[in-house]
């Protein structure tokens, strides 16, 4: 027998010789999440959410300035609004620690529900999906990799080995593997 490969975006499909679709060969998209975990429990998650294929649209990095920060484009001054915006739509959410990368956006949010979980409790994928659908919806297109990164903070140590991580990755953005590799929009 003989296949072919058509490879749609995020996915590849293998047709058959006559030209049939396979659908049991689809692969599939691994679950990135921990199941034992309930997401909406108080607990502290490093996030980290990419722009598609890694395009630099939420700004730029002087890596020569003295004092190193992110000059964020229009994209990124909606994204930067959005982080005040997740912190006010959730009560017992809290956006502590977030930069907004030329390519990425790296935080840390506090799940604190001091009544317990409710049937509505936000969970880490509620919110992302919230904070994505929500910059798409006002820039008019999905400029987002699906999915995202999550790391539940586990203790204190964790917790400041991470703030510092998020703290100096401006400094570091020179050293990012994709650093200046996505700068032309035209192609997005």
């Amino acid at each position: 027998m003989v296949f072919r490969l058509a490879s749609l975006r995020d996915c590849v499909i293998i047709i058959g010789e006559a030209g049939d679709f396979m659908p049991n060969t689809l692969p599939k998209r691994k679950n990135m999440r921990l199941r034992s975990c309930d997401y909406s429990q108080n607990s502290a998650y490093f996030i980290t959410i990419c722009v598609e294929d890694k395009y630099e649209l939420l700004g730029k990095i002087d890596v020569r300035a003295n004092c190193v920060r992110p000059i964020l484009s229009e994209i990124g001054q909606i994204v930067e609004n959005e982080m005040t915006v997740l912190s006010n739509t959730y009560e017992d959410v809290i956006v502590d620690k977030y930069i907004v990368m030329p390519n990425h956006i790296h935080m840390i949010i506090f799940i604190s529900a001091e009544s317990g979980r409710t049937q509505f409790a936000p969970t880490v994928s509620r919110m992302v999906k919230q904070f994505k659908g929500s910059i798409t919806k006002q820039i008019g297109r999905s400029i987002w990799q699906k999915s995202f990164h999550d790391h539940i903070v586990r203790n204190e140590t964790e917790y400041l080995e991470i703030w510092q991580y998020i703290d100096e990755n401006p400094i570091k953005w020179s050293e990012d593997k994709y650093y200046g590799k996505r700068t032309n929009l035209q192609d997005f």
